[in-house]
């Protein structure tokens, strides 16, 4: 989909679609609405139309218009339309319209900043993807938008163009990772993430190194080759390095990635209803792979590497057992209770790998526990840290991007429930807190680096569509990735 700023003014706008945004309660309507007969009060009276969030209206042959349709969508109240709303709407208006035979929109918008831009450039790119690449509907082709068109009153600036470029960049970055964690697990095995890794990194100035079951079993990389050692597929580890032209300072910024192509849960084998999700148990490292697609086009300061731990958790004659002792890529060793708790394992050495090159900061993110679904739901992804002016950075980055994010508590006390009689540490820790016990696993790999862990289960996949945004895959954390290298200053 082409998206871009429109110069030309927008009565002569030759679209098969004008969209105006309208607000509930709204004394100020777009003035051209005035034009139409009446019609946005007629609607407003009969209650086809009031303006809520995301609700829209069509009026064919308007007047006064170039545009083969008027659109209406509504804004929400005024006074709390802000960017995540923005974006929102842009990619409702992609949803709602592309089924409808149009394939041109332009949005009108008047008084939009930067952010504003950047964020319906965002939405509208978002809101064109959906996860239907497996199905031969021969209308398929037909239901796509071609060109978004970004209506501004007195035309676009270097500035917002240059926002607008970056929301495109940031949106498609999101959609790449939406493709990759859609691939269904027949499609997208270890070795297919690597080829995906090393495509995109060709594509986009990126170094890649990859490790195999080799060069891991030499560095002692024990916690990951474990989950790995019931499957077929072999595992790999994925570096991905952007070098900036002049870094300003001396952080290094790492990303990590959990990357289970699919998750049986090895011998502690999850229930069959639902199963077939856990194709999505690789969205962190999807999400790391987006970002860095992201950050090689829009060249932050900060020199960051992304690190991809990937892995299918299955069963076969050389399965890993329950009881299982495995020591890690630190020394640390590790007693394996449950087998389905295999994410933490593969993030324990890549973390210990990240500390080991040069990482000043760390994130990760990962699909790792359901636990965090039923302390969040599926609105917040749920954020851990070893350091707290680290995780405001986050924090405000994330906000900025429109992810939600919640922080739930590293209290020592929660580090008793880790306790292993024939091991440094158990991989589980009981009934009690699972995301939190999950995350203090992960922090003894960690520290002492300034270092945050993203559980991004219950937010990674939508079970079901919303207005603007397909159900499937979400690309959740890419653009909060994105949006810290490139608010980034000095963290702790």
């Amino acid at each position: 989909m082409q998206i871009k700023i429109e110069t030309t003014p927008v009565e002569r706008l030759s679209v098969d679609a004008l969209a105006l945004i309208c607000f509930e309660a709204d004394e100020n309507p777009p003035a051209l609405l005035a034009a139409q007969n009446g019609w946005l009060q007629e609607i407003l009276t009969s209650g086809e139309f009031s303006g809520k969030l995301y609700e829209t209206a069509v009026l064919h042959r308007p007047q006064g218009v170039a545009a083969k349709r008027l659109v209406v969508i509504g804004g929400g109240k005024r006074a709390t339309f802000r960017t995540v709303e923005a974006r929102r709407v842009a990619g409702a208006l992609v949803r709602t319209l592309k089924t409808k035979g149009v394939h041109s929109i332009a949005l009108f918008l008047s008084g939009a900043d930067e952010a504003m831009v950047a964020a319906v450039a965002e939405g509208a790119i978002l809101g064109s993807w959906e996860a239907d690449k497996y199905k031969s509907d021969p209308k398929k082709n037909d239901k796509r938008i071609d060109t978004f068109a970004l209506s501004l009153n007195g035309g676009g600036t270097p500035e917002l163009e240059s926002a607008l470029d970056q929301g495109r960049i940031v949106g498609e970055a999101q959609n790449l990772t939406r493709d990759l964690v859609n691939e269904p697990a027949n499609k997208l095995v270890p070795a297919d993430l690597v080829a995906a890794a090393r495509s995109m990194a060709s594509s986009y100035g990126l170094e890649c190194e990859v490790l195999d079951t080799e060069a891991m079993t030499k560095l002692g990389m024990g916690a990951l080759l474990g989950v790995a050692q019931g499957s077929s597929n072999p595992p790999f580890f994925i570096v991905l390095k952007y070098k900036p032209a002049r870094a300003t300072g001396s952080d290094h910024l790492a990303l990590v990635g959990k990357g289970v192509t699919f998750d049986t849960g090895g011998l502690s084998i999850k229930p069959a209803d639902g199963m077939e999700k856990m194709k999505y148990d690789m969205a962190g490292s999807a999400a790391v792979i987006g970002a860095m697609r992201a950050i090689a086009q829009l060249k932050p300061v900060i020199p960051v590497t992304g690190y991809i731990a990937t892995v299918e958790n299955m069963i076969n004659g050389n399965a890993q057992r329950p009881g299982d002792i495995v020591t890690a890529l630190s020394g640390k060793t590790i007693e394996v209770l449950n087998t389905d708790a295999e994410g933490r394992l593969i993030l324990a050495d890549a973390l210990t790998y990240a500390n080991r090159n040069g990482a000043t900061h760390m994130v990760d993110a990962a699909t790792l526990t359901g636990a965090i679904g039923i302390a969040l739901g599926h609105y917040n992804i749920g954020a851990f840290t070893n350091n707290e002016s680290f995780l405001a950075k986050f924090m405000a980055a994330a906000r900025a991007a429109g992810e939600k994010t919640w922080q739930l508590p590293m209290d020592e006390e929660y580090k008793e429930y880790l306790k292993s009689a024939f091991a440094d540490l158990p991989n589980i820790g009981g009934r009690h807190g699972g995301s939190i016990t999950a995350a203090w696993f992960l922090r003894e790999f960690a520290d002492p680096t300034p270092w945050i862990h993203l559980d991004i289960a219950a937010t990674a996949w939508l079970d079901d569509g919303k207005a603007w945004l397909s159900k499937g895959p979400s690309g959740v954390a890419v653009r909060s990735f994105v949006q810290l290298a490139l608010d980034w200053t000095h963290a702790s």
